[in-house]
């Protein structure tokens, strides 16, 4: 086989290469269709055969709050324990301390424990589960305080 030969068309009247559907039915074997049903596992629980486009686009967008939140816990309660040390004869509670890193981390381990928990059950129960966690962790001492305020 020479250079050139990529150039010409010799060889291309092979019947298994043909795409068109006059072509021989016997000469290429066809290719096993997959099958996209749902799958039964138990009686309760179906296996979905994948996630769409559309939902994981929301679950980058709810991604997006949940980081947003974190952010804004992280803001919050940092300008809170600034105006308790600005306090005079303060000083901070390790419960507090405690407590705002916990509600520092709540956020990804929300958004974590919903993708985990709803991971075989429908996609509308896992949208609740994320919803209900960007309403009930909205970062209350960012959005009360704020960062200068």
């Amino acid at each position: 086989m020479s250079n050139d030969d990529a150039f010409r068309w010799d060889g291309d009247d092979d019947p298994t290469l043909a795409v068109t559907p006059d072509a021989d039915a016997d000469a290429a074997e066809p290719s096993p269709e997959p099958d996209l049903a749902p799958q039964e596992t138990d009686e309760t629980t179906t296996e979905v055969a994948g996630t769409g486009n559309v939902a994981l686009v929301a679950y980058g967008v709810l991604g997006g709050v949940y980081a947003l939140w974190t952010v804004g816990w992280i803001l919050g309660s940092g300008r809170v324990l600034d105006w308790i040390v600005a306090q005079p004869g303060s000083v901070p509670d390790p419960m507090y301390l405690a407590s705002m890193v916990l509600a520092i981390l709540a956020p990804a381990f929300w958004f974590g424990a919903s993708l985990l928990l709803t991971r075989r059950k429908r996609a509308w129960l896992r949208f609740v589960a994320l919803s209900i966690g960007a309403l009930v962790l909205v970062p209350w001492p960012f959005v009360t305080v704020g960062v200068i305020g």
